[in-house]
């Protein structure tokens, strides 16, 4: 299993942006995605799950109304949107993907990681 997490870069406090993650090797459509991140010196952290449908998500209270995950199962992608950003989303952003089915919040639930995409707010 194969996750490529893209679109990360450096935005201004307010601005948007868009991550992507690409998975191989594994039948993407049976499988619930997620994204976590990690602050320096933070532990990593739970952003945001998605079902293998797409029909059910679940958010961290921190990024609930601002962020939204979604996934494109013909093209084997899930895709975080960020909107209205400040300092504290400053983050390396992981996206991840567990055997079970179940919509963990827990780092530890997941089996397979991506290499993480680096996301920087300036004030």
């Amino acid at each position: 299993v194969q996750l490529q997490a893209s679109g990360g870069g450096s935005v201004q406090a307010g601005g948007s942006l868009r991550l992507s993650c690409a998975a191989s090797g594994l039948t993407f459509s049976s499988y619930i995605m997620a994204w976590f991140r990690q602050a320096p010196g933070k532990e990593r952290e739970f952003v945001a799950v998605i079902s293998a449908s797409g029909a059910y998500t679940r958010y961290a209270n921190s990024v609930n109304g601002r962020f939204t995950i979604s996934r494109d199962n013909a093209k084997n992608t899930v895709y975080l949107q960020m909107n209205s950003l400040n300092s504290e989303d400053t983050a390396v952003y992981y996206c991840a993907t567990s055997k079970s089915s179940a919509l963990s919040r827990t780092k530890t639930n997941y089996d397979y990681w991506g290499q993480g995409t680096q996301v920087t707010v300036s004030s």
